[in-house]
């Protein structure tokens, strides 16, 4: 849902608090290529949150070993 927005460019700050909070809580269940594609879509989306983005870094930097060049590429692009 988020990503069809993000795509679409569609605001929808409630939307994207909702997702952000929920996100930062499940980040650890997700592989490393979700982890990066959730950033992708927040940043595509142009939603700063800190505390999201703080997560994800220390996410990937945890399981840094597992990035595919692919997922490193985005990663970078979104921050």
């Amino acid at each position: 849902t988020a990503w069809a927005f993000a795509t679409a460019g569609v605001a929808a700050p409630r939307l994207f608090d909702a997702t952000a909070e929920a996100a930062v809580a499940r980040l650890g269940a997700l592989n490393v290529h979700g982890v990066a594609n959730t950033a992708v879509v927040f940043a595509k989306a142009g939603v700063d949150d800190a505390r999201l983005f703080g997560a994800i870094a220390e996410t990937l930097l945890s399981r840094f070993g597992d990035l595919t060049p692919h997922d490193l590429v985005n990663t970078a692009w979104a921050f």
